[in-house]
C-alpha cells in the first residue's frame, strides 16, 4: 500500500473512533449530572448501541453493499451525525435526548463496518496491513479521553457547571470533518453483483447458524453472549463510578484500557500460539472477574492502584476473548460463511448479549442507589464479577480442547 493511501486510511480510523470515544465513555456521567437521568434511563441510552448493532446489517447489506460507494455513504452518515450530535449538545431532558441518540446509533454502528470495507478494498494483504491502520482508531479513542480530562470537563467542579455537555459539540465538529473528508477517500464500489437478490439471512449472518451444530462452537457462542452481560457493566458504569467516588481525570485514566488493548493485541499471537485457544479464553474471562473485584474494593485514595489495575485489565478482557473468538469463528466458518459468521457473532454479542447486560446494569445500579443519590458500588461490581465466574466455570466444564489454525 502506498504511504499516502495508508495515511488517509489511518486518518479516517482516527477520526471514526475519536468521534465515538469523545462522548461514549462519559455519557453515563453526563446523563446523571446534566440531565438528572435515572439509572434505568442511562441503561436505555447505552442500549442504543445494541439496537444499532442489530439494525446495522440491514443498512450495510441492503444499501452499502448493493447501491452506493462505501466512502460516500460514510460521508453522508457522518454529516447527518454531526447535526444529530448538535441536537444532543442542546438537549435539556432525557425524553428529548433518547430518540436523537437512538437515531444516531442506528446510523453510526454501520460505519464501523464501512471503515473496514474502505480499508480492506485498498489492501493486497489485509492480514499484515490492517492492524497498522486499525491501531489509529484506538489512538483516536485514547486521544478523545485524554482531551476531555486535559480540559477538565469530567472534574467535579466542571460537572456542576455543565461543561461535560461540550463533549457532544466536539463530536459534532469532528463528525462534520470526517463527513467531508470521507468524500476524498479512495473509491470503494458496492460489493454485490448487479442482479443478485438481497438475502436477509445472509446480511444478518443467520445462514451461519449451521456452525452451532458443532458442540464446541455452540458452547463458545453461548459463552460469548453471556460474557457480554458483565462487559456492559464496564461500559455503562465505569465512568460514573470513578466520577462519583472522586477520581480526578477519570476519562483520561479510562484511556489506559485502550492503551492495554494495543499492548495485549501485540501479545495475543504469542500467548495464543503457546497456550492455545481454550486457555486464552479462560484467561480473558478470569480477568473479567478479577477486574470487577478490584473495582469493588478500590477507592480514590489508598486503593486507587486497584482501580488503575482494573482498567488496565480491559486489554486482556477484550483482546484475549473477542479477537481470539473472531479467529476461532473464522476457522470454523470456512470460505462460504466467513462474512456471515462474523456478522452472527457480532449480532449475538454487541446486539443480544450487551442489550441484556445494559438492562441488568441499569436495574442493579438503581437497586443499590440510596436516598442521597449515591451508589453502593461494592455490591454493584461484585455482581458482574460473579456472573463472569459462572460463565468461566460453564466454559471450563463444557468446552473441550481444540486445535485451530493459529494467527501468525
Amino acid at each position: 500500500m502506498k504511504f499516502n493511501t495508508s495515511l488517509r486510511l489511518s486518518s479516517m480510523m482516527f477520526l471514526e473512533f475519536f468521534i465515538w470515544g469523545s462522548w461514549y465513555v462519559t455519557m453515563g456521567t453526563f446523563l446523571g449530572s446534566n440531565l438528572q437521568s435515572s439509572d434505568q434511563d442511562i441503561s436505555l441510552a447505552f442500549s442504543t448501541q445494541s439496537f444499532g448493532a442489530i439494525i446495522a446489517p440491514f443498512i450495510v447489506g441492503l444499501i452499502a453493499d448493493r447501491y452506493f460507494d462505501a466512502q460516500k455513504i460514510l460521508g453522508v452518515i457522518h454529516l447527518i451525525g454531526a447535526g444529530l450530535m448538535f441536537f444532543l449538545f442542546q438537549s435539556q431532558d432525557f425524553s428529548g435526548f433518547f430518540p436523537v441518540l437512538l437515531m444516531y446509533m442506528i446510523l453510526f454502528m454501520p460505519t464501523l463496518a464501512l471503515v473496514n470495507s474502505i480499508s480492506f478494498n485498498q489492501m493486497k494483504d489485509p492480514a499484515k496491513e490492517f492492524s497498522v491502520i486499525r491501531i489509529w482508531g484506538t489512538i483516536g479513542w485514547i486521544a478523545a479521553g485524554v482531551l476531555i480530562s486535559f480540559l477538565g470537563w469530567d472534574s467535579p467542579a466542571s460537572l456542576k457547571d455543565g461543561l461535560l455537555r461540550n463533549t457532544w459539540l466536539v463530536s459534532a465538529i469532528f463528525s462534520g470533518i470526517l463527513g467531508v473528508y470521507s468524500f476524498t477517500l479512495p473509491k470503494t464500489p458496492p460489493r454485490a453483483i448487479a442482479g443478485d437478490k438481497f438475502s436477509l439471512s445472509e446480511a444478518l449472518g443467520l445462514d451461519a447458524l449451521s456452525l452451532l451444530k458443532h458442540r464446541n462452537y455452540a458452547i463458545f457462542f453461548l459463552s460469548s453472549i453471556l460474557i457480554c452481560i458483565p462487559l456492559a457493566f464496564y461500559y455503562q458504569n465505569a465512568n460514573p463510578f470513578l466520577t462519583e467516588i472522586g477520581v480526578e481525570n477519570s476519562t483520561g485514566k479510562m484511556a489506559i484500557g485502550q492503551v492495554s488493548e494495543v499492548l495485549f493485541l501485540l501479545l495475543l499471537p504469542i500467548f495464543f500460539k503457546r497456550f492455545g485457544l481454550k486457555k486464552t479464553l479462560i484467561v480473558a474471562m478470569a480477568a473479567w472477574a478479577i477486574r470487577y473485584v478490584y473495582f469493588a474494593f478500590g477507592d480514590a485514595n489508598e486503593g486507587a492502584w486497584m482501580l488503575i489495575v482494573g482498567i488496565f485489565l480491559h486489554g486482556i478482557c477484550y483482546d484475549f476473548f473477542f479477537v481470539s473468538g473472531q479467529i476461532y469463528t473464522d476457522s470454523h466458518a470456512g470460505e462460504k460463511f466467513k462474512s456471515s459468521a462474523q456478522g452472527l457473532i457480532t449480532l449475538a454479542t454487541y446486539g443480544v448479549g450487551m442489550l441484556i447486560g445494559f438492562w441488568a446494569a441499569g436495574q442493579i445500579s438503581n437497586y443499590y442507589l440510596n436516598s442521597e443519590n449515591l451508589h453502593d458500588w461494592q455490591s454493584i461490581w461484585l455482581i458482574p464479577s460473579g456472573i463472569s465466574v459462572l460463565v468461566l466455570l460453564f466454559f471450563m466444564l463444557f468446552f473441550k480442547n481444540e486445535e485451530i489454525n493459529q494467527p501468525e
